[in-house]
């Protein structure tokens, strides 16, 4: 299982830990579920919303999403 790094505004892990606590499961479990349902949703050719807003960060730089991706795999080898 690989571990991944969030910042999360901490009145939303608050929520978050106490929703996942009624619910009887945990807040890793929650994002990974919603993780899969996205990874389901989302064609290859199909921009996600985070795509979407990391496009409209980069918006006039030389970059392009190929860089992106490499920063990525990178970053989490």
């Amino acid at each position: 299982m690989a571990k991944l790094t969030l910042s999360v505004d901490a009145k939303v892990v608050d929520v978050a830990k106490r929703y996942a606590a009624h619910r009887g499961t945990s807040v890793s479990r929650l994002v990974e579920e919603y993780l899969a349902i996205v990874a389901r949703r989302a064609d290859v050719t199909e921009e996600t919303p985070i795509l979407a807003r990391v496009r409209g960060l980069l918006k006039g730089s030389r970059l392009d999403e190929s860089d992106y991706r490499r920063h990525l795999r990178e970053k989490y080898r």
